[in-house]
């Protein structure tokens, strides 16, 4: 297990679960692009970040943008895409975090 990342948001638990997403399988923060800093989610970085998001670019999807709230694997948006639980510990991630895309990758 890797050391995790800090993860800035409204009451963010240990898996990155936050007061706006609390499910069990609500366990990934993605790291905005505009700031370098995860977030469990969209509407934390809106009340908290104090600028407006930037969306990852589609040439940079190779680099880490999401965190693993269970074993802190870092993951590519392309790794993240292209699977629907962690590739290191196996944890479920909500399938309906990518019906959220737009908000973070340019799509």
């Amino acid at each position: 297990m890797s050391e995790k990342p800090e993860v800035y948001g409204v009451n963010v638990d240990l898996q990155t679960r936050c007061a706006h997403y609390h499910q069990d399988i609500d366990v990934i923060a993605i790291k905005h692009y505009c700031c370098g800093k995860y977030y469990p989610c969209h509407l934390c970085h809106e009340e908290t970040a104090g600028h407006p998001v930037v969306l990852w670019p589609v040439e940079r999807f190779t680099d880490p943008a999401v965190l693993c709230g269970v074993c802190s694997l870092q993951l590519s948006v392309n790794e993240y895409l292209k699977t629907n639980t962690c590739p290191a510990c196996d944890a479920l991630f909500n399938p309906g975090c990518k019906l959220h895309l737009q908000l973070y990758f340019e799509v």
